[in-house]
C-alpha cells in the first residue's frame, strides 16, 4: 500500500503534548436540468415526479425504449419515495434507485439546522453501477428509471426498485429498514441476465460523497474526516488527511465515509473483490468556501456469480458513536478513532469505560465528568509523580557539590561528566530516573488527546462558558486570521498554559542552573516556549481537552506541593544520600560497566591528545 500522506497538524499536537511533558519531567456529475412539468401527488410518504418523456441513457448510445426482446431495459416514471423509520428519514429517487437525501431527525448542526449525510443535488450523493451488455454498450443504474414496490417484512418496511428487461428479466436494488435502526439491508441482484450481462467485462460500483461541514470548527472537524475500511480477515486502514489521498486495496467488507461525528458505511456479506478509494481534501484546496471538508470517492469491482449480480449489503447512515457502532458486532467500532497500539488499549479499555460510566450510569454533566476523570488519572499516576519528584529533591540537595565539581573540571568535560554521574549513582539520583516515571505517563497523554476530540457524547455538551466541548470554546472573535492560531481567542487553552508556565516553574524552573551546560537545551527558554505552543496550537481543539490539561496541571501543582511540604523532608533525604554513599558499592551491571570503560577510555585518550600537543 503507498505510504499515506503525514498528517503534520495531529503530529504537531501529539508532539507538543510529548515536549511539554517531557520538559515537565527533565480528509462529477454534470448537474441535469429538469425541463419536464412536475407534479407531487400525497401517496403515503410517496412524492412522485412523473416525467412525460423518460429516457434510457448510456455512455455509448442514444436514448433507447425497445421492446423487452430486444434485451433491453424498460423506462417508467420517475418518482421520490419517502423512506423512514424514528430515528432516520430518506428520500430515494427511482432515476438510479438512488438515495437522494439522508436526515438524522436528532440531531441538529452546531448553528441549530437538520443533519443531512445527503442532500437532493446531485453531485453531493452518487451511486452508480456501471457494466457492460452483451451488445457492448456501457451501462449505468444512474441514467436508468426503475420501477419501486413498497412492502412489509414483518415489522420492517421494503422498498423495491426494478429494471424490468422482460418477463422474469430484471435488475433490483432492494433496501430494507428496521424500526429505530440506523442501519439499513441493502440488496444489489439480478434475475434472468446473464444473457444480457457481458461477464467479461467487470461491474463497478461507483460511490460519490461530499462530506459537509456540521460544527464551527472546520479545521477541527475536517481533521477528523476520511475514508475508513477494512479489508482481509479483519484489518482496517484509513486514507489519511492529504490534499488529495488514495488507496487501493482487496477482499474488503466496509467502507466508511466518516465525517466526525457522523458517518456513511457501505457494508457487504460477499467481500468486494477490489475497491480504489479516494479523498479529495477540498478545505485545503478552497479555504474561501465553508461548506465542505471532502469530497470521497471509491471505484468497487463486483463479481457475477453464475452470470448473475447478488451482493447482500448493509448501509449505515448515523453518528459515529463508539457504543452504537460497537452493537452491530461488525468491527465498526474501529471507525471511532481511539489512537493505535496501547492508546486505543487504555482509551478502550479504562478511558472510555470510566467516561461513560461518570455520564452515562451515574448521570453526571460532561464538564464535571471530565473534571472527575482527570483527578482519576492523576490520583493513578500520583505514585509515577511522587518518584520523579523525589529525584528532583535528591539533585536539589546535590546541586552545590555537582556544582564544585563543575568548578573544578571546568577545564577537563569528560573527568567533570564522569564525576558527576558517580556522584548520581551513590545518591541515587540519577535523571534518568526522573525521566522514567514521566515516560510512563505519556500513553496516557496520548490516549486522552485522541480521546476527547473524538468522544461523540461531548458534542454540543456546554460546560461554563463553552457551548460545545467537542469544539474550541470561543470568547472572542478576531476581525483578521492569525496562522496557526486562527480568528477567535479560546479560553480553555489560555488557562492550561498558565498552569502549565507554573508548573514548569515548579519543576524544570527549580532545577535550572545559572551556568548552562554544554549541549543541554536552554532549559529557561523552553519553559516559556512550551506553554505558547499550548496556546497557539490547542486554540482550534477540542475545549473539553483544554480542560483536561488544565484541570490536570492544577491538580498535578497540588500534589506536588503536599508532596514538597508535607511528604518528602530534605532532612531525611539527605540522610538517605550519606547512607546510599557509605554503603558497600555494588557490582555495576553490564551497561553501566560498559559505559564506564568506555568513559575511561575517552578520558585516557584525552589525556594523551593533550601530552602530544605539549
Amino acid at each position: 500500500m503507498e505510504q499515506k500522506p503525514i498528517d503534520w497538524k495531529s503530529i504537531i499536537g501529539m508532539g507538543l503534548i510529548a515536549a511539554i511533558f517531557l520538559f515537565w519531567m527533565s480528509q462529477s456529475k454534470e448537474e441535469v436540468a429538469e425541463t419536464n412539468p412536475e407534479t407531487t401527488t400525497e401517496l403515503g410518504t410517496t412524492t412522485t415526479e412523473t416525467s412525460t418523456t423518460p429516457q434510457l441513457t448510456s455512455n455509448d448510445s442514444t436514448a433507447v425504449a425497445s421492446p423487452a426482446s430486444n434485451g433491453v431495459f424498460q423506462a417508467g416514471s420517475s418518482e421520490v419515495i419517502t423512506f423512514e423509520n424514528e430515528v432516520i428519514e430518506f428520500k430515494i429517487d427511482s432515476k438510479g434507485a438512488l438515495i437522494q437525501e439522508a436526515l438524522l431527525k436528532s440531531f441538529k448542526t452546531y448553528d441549530s439546522l437538520p443533519v443531512y449525510l445527503a442532500k437532493p443535488n446531485e453531485k453531493d450523493h452518487q451511486l452508480d453501477l456501471e457494466f457492460v451488455t452483451s451488445d457492448g454498450r456501457k451501462m449505468h443504474t444512474k441514467d436508468m428509471t426503475f420501477t419501486p414496490s413498497q412492502s412489509m417484512n414483518g415489522a420492517n418496511k421494503v422498498l423495491s426498485f426494478k429494471a424490468n428487461v422482460g418477463t422474469g428479466q430484471f435488475l433490483e436494488f432492494r433496501y430494507e429498514l428496521q424500526p429505530k435502526d440506523y442501519m439499513m439491508d441493502f440488496t444489489i441482484r439480478s434475475q434472468g441476465m446473464s444473457q444480457t450481462f457481458n461477464t467479461s467485462e467487470t461491474p463497478q460500483l461507483n460511490w460519490e460523497m461530499l462530506a459537509y461541514k456540521r460544527s464551527k470548527g472546520m479545521d477541527n472537524e475536517n481533521r477528523y474526516t476520511e475514508i475508513k475500511f477494512e479489508y482481509g480477515d479483519g484489518s482496517d486502514d484509513y486514507t489519511g488527511q492529504g490534499t488529495e489521498a488514495e488507496e487501493e486495496e482487496e477482499d474488503i467488507s466496509y467502507i466508511a465515509y466518516k465525517q466526525h461525528f457522523f458517518t456513511s458505511i457501505l457494508l457487504t456479506d460477499t467481500p468486494f473483490k477490489k475497491a480504489k478509494l479516494m479523498s479529495v481534501n477540498i478545505e485545503s484546496q478552497d479555504e474561501e468556501q465553508d461548506t465542505y471538508t471532502k469530497k470521497f470517492n471509491s471505484q468497487i469491482e463486483l463479481e457475477y456469480t453464475g452470470g448473475e449480480l447478488a451482493y447482500n449489503m448493509d448501509w449505515y447512515f448515523g453518528p459515529t458513536d463508539y457504543d452504537i457502532l460497537d452493537e452491530y458486532d461488525r468491527n465498526l467500532d474501529e471507525v471511532v478513532d481511539l489512537g493505535w497500539g496501547i492508546f486505543g488499549w487504555i482509551n478502550e479499555l479504562v478511558i472510555r469505560p470510566l467516561f461513560s460510566f461518570l455520564t452515562k450510569t451515574a448521570g453526571i454533566p460532561y464538564g464535571i465528568a471530565i473534571i472527575l476523570l482527570t483527578i482519576c488519572v492523576r490520583i493513578i499516576l500520583s505514585p509515577v509523580l511522587y518518584k520523579s519528584y523525589m529525584t528532583q529533591a535528591k539533585m536539589k540537595i546535590l546541586r552545590p557539590e555537582l556544582n564544585r565539581i563543575a568548578e573544578k573540571y571546568k577545564d577537563n568535560a569528560m573527568k567533570k561528566q564522569q564525576e558527576t554521574m558517580r556522584i548520581q549513582s551513590e545518591a541515587g539520583a540519577s535523571p534518568l530516573s526522573g525521566c522514567l516515571p514521566g515516560l510512563l505517563q505519556m500513553p496516557v497523554f496520548f490516549a486522552l488527546f485522541k480521546f476527547f476530540p473524538t468522544a461523540f457524547d461531548l458534542r454540543q455538551k456546554s460546560f461554563l462558558w463553552a457551548d460545545d466541548l467537542s469544539s474550541y470554546d470561543e470568547i472572542f472573535k478576531l476581525p483578521f486570521n492569525i496562522p496557526f492560531y486562527g480568528d477567535h481567542v479560546s479560553l480553555f487553552p489560555i488557562l492550561a498554559s498558565v498552569a502549565i508556565f507554573f508548573y514548569m516553574q515548579m519543576t524544570t524552573g527549580q532545577t535550572m542552573q545559572n551556568t548552562q551546560q554544554p549541549g543541554m537545551p536552554n532549559m529557561k527558554f523552553i519553559m516559556y516556549l512550551s506553554p505558547l505552543f499550548m496556546l497557539v496550537f490547542f486554540n482550534n481543539y477540542a475545549s473539553g481537552l483544554s480542560l483536561y490539561y488544565f484541570v490536570s496541571n492544577l491538580i498535578t501543582i497540588g500534589i506536588m506541593l503536599v508532596i514538597k511540604n508535607f511528604v518528602i523532608k530534605e532532612d531525611k533525604v539527605l540522610a538517605k544520600i550519606e547512607k546510599a554513599k557509605a554503603a558497600p558499592k555494588k557490582k555495576k551491571g553490564r551497561f553501566a560497566s560498559k559505559m564506564g570503560e568506555i568513559m575511561a577510555q575517552a578520558q585516557e585518550q584525552q589525556e594523551a591528545q593533550k601530552k602530544g600537543k605539549k
